[in-house]
């Protein structure tokens, strides 16, 4: 068998079967096959597609690439939540803790933040000694130990990813369908959970532009997931406005906090109790979805969550006082406030603009591995429909430096649409596959 075999059959628009996918994937891992032969195979598949059959062949083979975790002698059943990204999205900070303080473990590997998308890591890093780097030892442990574990991935899971997600960054070929769900879904499966609760975000600031597309990618997910014998749900939710009012990282780590206390927006408590609701449904902790919903609630009213996020924080070596006085956390020394120029109704608050205004603060990376700062951010008061007045609060920039805050500033006056119309409200999901 040769690689470029692989590669023409591909071209031709012909289905691999999966001794042709592992030996294509068993070549990257090995570094057997050079970069341009990857690069060229990643191509094929962008322009041709795959049947979710192959998708999930390559998602098998990529997860088999590295360790797979067996978490079966830690409970019957394990859950786990992805979000294909986002700005303020902050929700799994919450999810974790209200799923777990029912005793449904939660064994989450998180990312870093790269672009406008921000990343949980780093909003956990604003805690002064959180330790993200667990190992695989150190992350069974925890897990059956307290029942919750947020850490990084460990580099033994799907390796595979990680070169071909290098190569495709710098080939023009990410928006790949069967590449983004294969590798998703790899970690996933990697990480060992046996029900996974995918949250797929659309609009100006996910990956996926449009409804149809985020409908797409959800349903290969799923159909993966099935095929490799998990149970998998998908939720369809808007990202054309950012989710709460925080964004960036201590900030968001403060809402969540708040959150957590029966406070926090409107829109991130929804976010968070529905996503929830449907990890407990998952994992046959309630018989529907309502009755699981209100134990989300409950969790959070009753002070549950907030009592498993603190053991959490504690397992990993991270400083309580600065979630237990979220005021100690880093915080930028200068504020100022954007208003709105004219009365009306808000069209648009285009949350890839507020996401790239806060890496312009710094509180995301341009680049991978940059350094970022923990205590800028932007605060946003109002959401889409909402009725506006000249002079009205729309944002307050919170920075450490008065270039980066004026490159900010202008970036987020074009986020912000305002109409003399009313204009209807943004739905938080669109469905659930």
């Amino acid at each position: 068998m040769r690689a470029v075999d692989i590669i023409i059959r591909k071209r031709e628009k012909q289905e691999l079967n999966k001794e042709e996918i592992d030996f294509f994937i068993d070549g990257v891992t090995k570094g057997s096959i050079p970069d341009y032969q990857i690069s060229a195979w990643a191509m094929a598949v962008l322009l041709n597609g795959m049947t979710p059959q192959e998708t999930t062949y390559l998602t098998l083979a990529m997860a088999h690439s590295g360790d797979i975790l067996d978490l079966s002698s830690i409970a019957p059943l394990v859950v786990d939540k992805h979000s294909s990204g986002g700005v303020g999205d902050k929700t799994t900070l919450v999810v974790a803790p209200i799923v777990a303080s029912y005793g449904l473990p939660v064994g989450k590997m998180s990312g870093r933040g790269l672009g406008f998308s921000g990343g949980t890591l780093d909003k956990m890093e604003s805690i002064p000694g959180y330790r993200v780097d667990l190992s695989e030892a150190e992350f069974m442990s925890q897990l059956k130990e307290i029942g919750i574990v947020l850490t990084g991935q460990s580099g033994d899971l799907a390796p595979a990813d990680g070169i071909l997600y290098g190569l495709r960054d710098v080939t023009g070929t990410v928006p790949s369908t069967p590449l983004i769900a294969s590798s998703i879904m790899s970690k996933k499966i990697a990480a060992g959970a046996q029900a996974i609760v995918l949250d797929v975000k659309l609009g100006y600031g996910a990956f996926m532009k449009d409804l149809e597309s985020a409908r797409e990618l959800a349903q290969l997910m799923v159909q993966i997931g099935e095929l490799s014998g998990r149970k998998v749900r998908a939720l369809l939710s808007d990202m054309n406005q950012p989710l709460g009012e925080a964004v960036g990282n201590a900030i968001e780590l403060k809402e969540a906090i708040e959150t957590l206390h029966d406070g926090g927006p409107a829109d991130f408590r929804e976010h968070c109790f529905t996503v929830s609701a449907h990890m407990l449904l998952l994992g046959k902790k309630a018989e529907t979805l309502d009755a699981a919903r209100a134990m989300a609630e409950q969790a959070v009213r009753e002070g549950k969550a907030w009592e498993k996020f603190v053991q959490l924080v504690k397992a990993q070596d991270g400083d309580l006082s600065f979630i237990e006085n979220p005021e100690k956390l880093p915080s930028g020394s200068i504020r100022e406030e954007i208003k709105a120029d004219n009365d009306g109704y808000l069209s648009m608050v285009n949350a890839q603009a507020v996401g790239e205004a806060a890496v312009l603060l710094g509180a995301g990376r341009e680049k991978k591995g940059a350094p970022i700062d923990l205590g800028v951010g932007i605060l946003v008061y109002h959401k889409v429909g909402a009725a506006v007045q000249r002079g009205d609060v729309l944002f307050t920039i919170i920075a450490n430096d008065a270039t980066r805050l004026n490159a900010a500033k202008e970036k987020l006056k074009e986020s912000v649409g305002i109409s003399e119309e009313k204009c209807a409200a943004l739905p938080l999901f669109y469905g659930v596959l």
